[in-house]
């Protein structure tokens, strides 16, 4: 009888675009005891490598192989993951890095940051397994508990859709909560397949005004954290903002020189346009 488990394994070994592996190759090469190294987001739905970033997660043993600065590994004990943009040839990446255990850990957190993007599909790209399904399966329980704690409904899909767009409105993301949809048109059958294999898992009730509230300033606090940690990270989020919203960032060298300066003064400005939420 198959079991979420098996899903999570054989959704983590599908094929991957070369373009992905050698990034991958390339940002591990960064970082000392790597154990895995996952891709997600939207080059694992269909998107061109050469059109979007590829999403990567570093995983590594311990917090000596997330930096060798220790400010920056104190600065992934309090507020994972650290943040990096990376480039081999013609293909782009944003990556993150955290240790395995922390990984772990924020699967079961009030905060959906981890446990939402890790409940969509995701390819190993190295390293061993096991003790990356086990996170992932729970990513896939917590998520769609939350997402029916929203509200009964006899549909899955909807279920997670509704899950999903909570999830991003605790966020302040470029993208529209509509996206959620899309994320689950994308892999319908992978999606309908966990909902059967968790049955009837009890709804988790949670207070989502609260989460609004508390993942925008644990947002805040990785855009801040990030100054220091993500080298090119104002060119990044300029970028993306951009690429989901159409909303254009000009960004002046005096800018990208300072960071947490510019992004204070250009928050107002994002929240007015509607370039994030």
């Amino acid at each position: 009888m198959e079991t979420l488990e098996d899903l999570i394994t054989a959704t983590l070994a599908q094929p991957v675009p070369r373009e992905i592996i050698a990034m991958a190759d390339h940002v591990r090469a960064n970082h000392e005891g790597v154990v895995a190294v996952l891709a997600y987001g939207s080059c694992l739905r269909g998107v061109a490598t050469s059109e979007s970033l590829i999403d990567l997660y570093v995983l590594t043993s311990n917090l000596i192989g997330v930096s060798r600065n220790a400010v920056s590994r104190m600065a992934c004990a309090v507020v994972p993951p650290n943040v990096h943009y990376a480039e081999l040839g013609q293909t782009r990446a944003k990556y993150a890095v955290l240790p395995l255990a922390l990984f772990t850990k924020w699967m079961r957190a009030d905060n959906p940051y981890f446990w939402a993007r890790f409940a969509q599909p995701t390819a190993l790209v190295y390293g061993a397994s096991p003790p990356v399904v086990a996170a992932l399966s729970e990513a896939v329980r917590t998520t769609y508990a939350n997402a029916r704690g929203l509200g009964e409904t006899a549909d899955p899909l909807a279920a997670w859709g509704q899950g999903f767009a909570a999830t991003y409105a605790t966020e302040l993301r470029a993208e529209t909560v509509s996206r959620a949809a899309s994320i689950v048109a994308a892999n319908q059958d992978y999606y309908r397949k966990a909902a059967l294999l968790l049955g009837d898992i009890a709804p988790a009730p949670a207070n989502w005004p609260l989460r609004r509230i508390t993942g925008k300033l644990w947002s805040i606090a990785r855009l801040t954290k990030a100054a220091f940690t993500f080298t090119g990270g104002a060119d990044y989020l300029a970028w993306k903002i951009e690429r989901h919203s159409g909303q254009k960032i000009e960004l002046t060298n005096w800018q990208r020189r300072h960071p947490i300066i510019a992004g204070l003064t250009l928050l107002p400005k994002l929240l007015r346009r509607g370039a994030i939420r």
